[in-house]
């Protein structure tokens, strides 16, 4: 009998058969499954299976955790199965059968915007700079700003300009670039779409309404004007997927032989007309259209109402991932209207969720093992990214994300009622207020302060009634120190797998990882990119395809598990490069795998690196988080 097979037989009814499995595949610790039918899916019994570590669903796969064993458990079911394993691109083509056509969208929104978003929180952060030096008039009895009163800063205030222009004037570049790269199609092609979009030749689009004359190119037979697109969204992006469509209809058709004069000829000439006759004046009208009704909305007589809804959701609905829609409204409002008043609601429920996390951090004082999630969460949080708060604390316990929409919601309803705006996208959290127009920071820092206050204390609140000892860690000192078998006499470290700040595993953004489903950890945030051996060892599993995870069986029987960004599978290798094969004995600082982290961003995913202990034997572990470790150097595991 093959090691996994009892689980296998018991598995494959419990998910609905063969013929509910539309597709299968395995990265380094899950079954990866595409569903028919998921309400077929028995979880918990699934979750019963001995092999089974746990079960969740997400993009549209439901997802078995085996562990390290995942390859051979994999290759047994199959077999049992009767069924052809795909690759993961396949797997991730499929699962968008099983979503709706609104999260397809959202998602495509989301990775598309993914890589731009740096450059455009950049640029609120330069437009607030410039903001602070060049149009407050804080001299000569408020008649003068610091521009005004120094050559130096009035050329810093006119340098800083050349960069604002480069990311929101000629944004559509950036947006026709991330089209191709995302549908993989020839990056350069984007970009030069991009340009004729954004070329000086044209009338600039910030300057077309108040343009006494438009010029135009005239034909003979008609005549098309030469209208840029400067900061526009949606007419970038339609363009962008005629780009897309067009390039990929001729290398269907074209031979190979003529494919690399034919195609680019025939893609971009033909998507630089479509672009400025057809989809770029209905982009242009769609955008504007979006941007009025929001822009109604939050200016109306019930935009209380609205900013209630926003601020009291947002929250939620970064869990979901569908905020990335905001960037795209919030982008075009600018462009638009001048400023956001939705932009400074968001930086508003950043806060919010922050002071929740800093109420539990109060409440768990004398527990320091929640203090290690709690404190850098808040910090975090109010520095404007809410993922370690909302999944590594607010979600965790409940009432805290609770408390947080509350006081999000308040602060947003005083932020539109007051008229508070924002020049751009700006930094979220505490920063935010560098992109607020200034006559707007008086009421802005009043909201802030009710996004403060009102969850801390409504967390305080709950919390001392919710809490039990254990949590709140007054029992902390009496407590023995967690164990995972029995200590043996001799201690032994396990250096760092990578360098990078080494955080508590319920940070890592990975629902599996962070729960310790495959077993205790830490998590790096990487400032290096190759993997070393954290110890000697044998390697028992790599990911020969995607190359982004390795496992080792140190030689007291204790197993590693180190997973270099979060989802990297969908790389399918791209970026990865790997130093061993399994069965390889490998010593302390041994190269495993090298990466490049700015592909792993380019892609839309964390660079955290998972280093957990899959199989602990009879061994005790300490873990040091907190520090920022060497590969090969710092010990951050230390074994009794």
């Amino acid at each position: 009998m093959s090691k996994y097979q009892r689980d296998v037989e018991v598995l494959l009814p419990l998910i609905g058969g063969k013929e509910n499995i539309q597709a299968v595949s395995h990265c380094m610790t899950r079954m990866r499954f595409v569903l028919v039918d998921p309400s077929k899916a028995d979880v918990a019994k699934i979750e019963e299976i001995p092999a089974v570590k746990g079960t969740f669903t997400q993009a549209g796969q439901f997802q078995v955790i085996i562990g390290n064993d995942v390859a051979i458990f994999y290759k047994e079911f199959t077999a049992y199965a009767g069924v052809e394993g795909v690759s993961k691109d396949a797997v991730k083509a499929a699962a968008k059968s099983n979503q709706s056509l609104i999260q397809r969208a959202v998602g495509t929104l989301g990775e598309i915007f993914a890589p731009i978003i740096p450059a455009l929180i950049c640029g609120g952060l330069i437009l607030g700079f410039r903001n602070i030096i060049g149009e407050i008039n804080f001299f000569a009895d408020g008649t003068m700003s610091l521009a005004d009163t120094s050559q130096f800063w009035a050329g810093v205030y006119s340098f800083l300009w050349i960069i604002g222009e480069a990311i929101f004037h000629m944004l559509p570049v950036g947006i026709c670039w991330s089209i191709s790269k995302k549908m993989g199609t020839t990056q350069i092609l984007g970009i030069i779409l991009g340009l004729t979009l954004v070329s000086p030749q044209l009338l600039n689009g910030f300057s077309v309404a108040t343009a006494t004359e438009i010029p135009v190119w005239d034909f003979g037979f008609a005549q098309v004007q030469m209208i840029g697109y400067q900061g526009q969204v949606i007419a970038a992006m339609m363009a962008g997927f005629v780009l897309v469509y067009l390039e990929k209809g001729l290398k269907k058709i074209c031979p190979e032989v003529i494919s690399m004069i034919v195609v680019p000829f025939f893609s971009l000439v033909p998507a630089v007309i479509i672009a400025h006759t057809i989809v770029g004046p209905i982009g242009w009208a769609i955008g504007d259209a979006i941007a009025s009704v929001v822009y109604a909305g939050l200016t109306s007589p019930v935009r209380w109402l609205f900013a209630a809804a926003f601020g009291l959701f947002y929250a939620p609905i970064v869990m979901t991932g569908l905020h990335h829609m905001t960037n795209a409204i919030d982008t075009q409002l600018v462009n638009l209207y001048g400023g956001t008043i939705l932009w400074p609601m968001i930086a508003l429920s950043n806060i919010a969720q922050g002071s929740a996390v800093l109420g539990m951090a109060v409440l768990q004082k004398k527990n320091e093992r929640a203090q290690q999630v709690n404190i850098p969460a808040c910090i975090s949080c109010y520095l404007g990214v809410t993922e370690p708060a909302l999944f590594g604390v607010n979600m965790k316990y409940g009432f805290p994300l609770v408390c947080g929409m509350i006081g999000s919601g308040l602060a947003a309803v005083i932020s539109i009622v007051t008229g508070s705006e924002a020049y751009s996208i700006g930094v979220g959290g505490l920063p935010g207020i560098l992109s607020i127009k200034p006559q707007f920071y008086l009421t802005f820092l009043l909201a802030m302060a009710v996004a403060i206050v009102v969850p801390f204390v409504l967390t305080l609140i709950v919390g001392k009634r919710k809490l039990d000892a254990a949590a709140l860690g007054t029992d902390q000192e009496a407590a023995p120190a967690p164990t995972l078998g029995t200590p043996a006499e001799t201690s032994t470290e396990i250096k760092a797998p990578l360098s990078g700040h080494v955080i508590p595993m319920e940070q890592i953004p990975d629902q599996v990882f962070s729960q310790g489903i495959l077993g205790e950890g830490v998590g790096i945030e990487p400032t290096g990119n190759v993997v070393v051996a954290p110890a000697d060892a044998t390697v028992s599993t790599v990911m020969t395809d995607s190359k982004h995870a390795c496992g080792l069986l140190l030689d007291n029987g204790v197993e590693l598990l180190i997973h270099v960004g979060m989802d990297t599978v969908t790389m399918g290798g791209d970026g990865f490069q790997l130093f061993v094969q399994e069965g390889d004995r490998v010593r302390t600082g041994d190269k495993l795998i090298s990466f490049d982290p700015e592909k792993i961003k380019a892609a839309g995913h964390p660079t955290t690196t998972a280093f957990v202990i899959t199989e602990p034997g009879s061994v005790h572990f300490t873990f040091h988080t907190g520090l920022d470790a060497q590969a090969g150097q710092t010990a951050i595991i230390t074994m009794e």
